[in-house]
């Protein structure tokens, strides 16, 4: 498994469009065969602040997602919303293992 938290700082008058990208991005990437979880967070004393919390099955998934239509809808759609660019930081997961991930679908 590979977990990646990408940081974000949105422009003050761009959040609500930031996160309604976000949302549809995140809901297309959870349909993905190699993504176990893929998590929008807000900040809550900074509404500006985001974090995408993306774990893969495998170190190949995240350059498949990429590749997708909805990732590089999203990454052109928010390109100019945000305050300086985006970075991330690459974990390898303690607990759970690869089956405690599974995204459950209600």
């Amino acid at each position: 498994m590979l977990i990646v938290h990408v940081f974000v700082h949105v422009k003050p008058d761009k959040v609500e469009e930031f996160k309604a990208a976000s949302l549809e991005n995140a809901r297309n990437s959870v349909k993905e065969p190699g993504v176990a979880r893929f998590d929008v967070i807000q900040q809550q004393d900074d509404p500006t602040r985001f974090v995408l919390v993306e774990v893969y099955r495998t170190a190949d998934d995240p350059a498949k997602h990429k590749e997708t239509t909805h990732y590089t809808t999203w990454r052109d759609t928010v390109a100019d919303m945000m305050v300086e660019p985006r970075n991330s930081i690459k974990y390898n997961n303690a607990f759970p293992d690869e089956k405690g991930w599974d995204f459950v679908q209600k």
